[in-house]
């Protein structure tokens, strides 16, 4: 999908309510859209672990305008499948990157 208000859509569809009580998941979930307008944008948050901490920011669940707590970790993995078929791991996105010198950190000499 292309848009979070697309997934708001289709979480309203499957657990009920309006689409404006799933928008914000689904907002945080592509937010990081500002750092990469690509789909490398996903390997920050589109992922397992990405997954629990919007479960840590949002909470366990959410109510929907039907009064209804809704789990955010099964919006979050509709969400992610939705993308992209599955839900990879951090790892799985990780493992592609291409090491560089600069990322093993510098070592600096103390000052006496």
């Amino acid at each position: 999908m292309s848009h979070p208000y697309f997934h708001a859509l289709s979480s309203a569809r499957k657990y009920g309510g309006n689409y404006r009580s799933y928008l914000p998941i689904h907002n945080w979930f592509d937010e990081t859209k500002k750092s990469f307008c690509d789909f490398r944008h996903r390997a920050l948050r589109h992922h397992s672990e990405g997954i629990f901490l919007c479960e840590a920011i949002f909470g366990i669940t959410i109510k929907n305008s039907d009064g209804k707590d809704i789990p955010v970790r099964l919006i979050g993995e509709q969400h992610v499948q939705e993308d992209l078929g599955r839900i990879p791991s951090a790892e799985d996105w990780l493992k592609n990157i291409r090491p560089e010198r600069w990322m093993g950190g510098q070592v600096q000499k103390l000052e006496e």
